[in-house]
């Protein structure tokens, strides 16, 4: 009652496209199509007189290229994007580079003419709307959780998959662990901190926000581009110098200790903070199991995750850094995390890398004693 509607605008060459997209959506509860264009000048027009809380964008635009127009976007302001491609195109480069440059969340339309699956396609489709939608909006602004959606029921805290409970981190081990965090915006933000590491960083622990397929994806290409090792994490992989471990997409990740070593168990469950993997998770974890040997550093992104389990991994003893607003592509997670206690130190961007490596050496945080 009295709650706004989220509101969405279509943005796809196909007026099939456009169409089946518009009535997927059409009757659900709480979003709101306000407009739909051909290519992204035209939507731009639509923008300026009524934004969106969600874009929902073709991989591929004509007139402007869909990257651009998403660094646009979000260099204007904090807008859930979600990319719409042929299922022969999902886990094509063009759909990863947007996932990369911030896309909350990605979907499959139809083949023309293919008319079975629609329906599988269509709930696909509100599930993605919904969830991106839940990325950016306020409590107040958030349609009333429905029964049967996971991904608009309350949120579940870290409790669901690890208790809360004391640190029994350091005893034993000396290695030094990282543990980063990161949504929207993060791929960019991570090739720009793991491009500038030499092997002999500390070893590191990574949940970014994708879907699943991607994050093998991701890593591959920072592997491939950086000097450190980077893989998708497997679970029992244990954490190393000059190695980052990446959670995969639909999985949680925890850091574990065995013996002097520390380990990452890949394991199922439920969302938490409404994403899988969640960087709240990751961090209790390494509150518990690393406490004063980690760093934790919280990137870009949406949402609040990891916020809390920031605080936790203070109050262990571990270092802690959230990223600046200035760097952000959006200043959602690091703006959380200060608000709750957890950052003791917020630093820009092209700082963090030197502050991994000075943690690493036993330093001085960059002014922090």
């Amino acid at each position: 009652m009295g709650t706004s509607p989220t509101k969405v605008i279509i943005v796809a060459d196909s007026v099939l496209v456009r169409q089946f997209v518009a009535q997927a959506l059409a009757g659900e509860a709480g979003i709101q199509v306000i407009g739909s264009a051909a290519d992204p000048l035209l939507a731009l027009e639509k923008m300026r007189r009524q934004w969106p809380e969600v874009l929902v964008l073709d991989v591929e635009t004509p007139r402007l290229d869909s990257l651009s127009f998403m660094r646009k976007v979000l260099a204007e302001r904090a807008t859930a994007i979600v990319i719409c491609s042929s299922l022969a195109k999902r886990q094509g480069p063009a759909t990863l580079a947007a996932l990369a440059a911030g896309a909350v969340g990605s979907f499959c339309t139809p083949a023309i003419g293919v008319q079975p699956a629609a329906g599988h396609h269509a709930e696909a489709i509100v599930r993605a709307v919904r969830a991106a939608a839940q990325t950016c909006l306020p409590p107040q602004r958030r349609a009333t959780p429905a029964p049967t959606n996971d991904l608009l029921r309350p949120k579940n805290s870290a409790d669901v998959m690890l208790a809360a409970g004391a640190a029994t981190a350091s005893a034993g081990s000396t290695e030094r662990i990282v543990a980063i965090g990161a949504s929207t915006g993060g791929t960019q933000a991570l090739e720009f901190v793991l491009g500038r590491l030499p092997t002999s960083c500390p070893g590191m622990v990574i949940v970014q926000h994708m879907p699943e397929r991607f994050t093998a994806m991701l890593a591959q290409r920072l592997n491939e581009m950086c000097q450190i090792e980077v893989r998708e994490a497997g679970h029992g992989d244990r954490v190393v110098a000059g190695r980052a471990l990446i959670a995969p997409g639909n999985r949680h990740m925890m850091l574990r200790r065995s013996g002097t070593h520390y380990l990452v168990d890949v394991v199922d469950g439920p969302l938490v903070n409404r994403h899988k993997p969640s960087v709240d998770v990751l961090f209790r974890s390494v509150a518990r199991f690393a406490g004063g040997n980690a760093l934790g550093i919280i990137m870009t992104g949406m949402g609040d995750d990891g916020a809390r389990s920031l605080k936790e991994m203070r109050d262990a003893g571990a270092r802690t850094i959230a990223q600046d607003e200035a760097s952000c592509v959006v200043f959602g997670m690091p703006k959380e995390a200060v608000r709750h206690g957890g950052a003791e130190q917020v630093m820009a961007l092209e700082r963090i890398p030197g502050a991994l490596l000075a943690f690493g050496r036993n330093s001085t945080l960059l002014g922090v004693s």
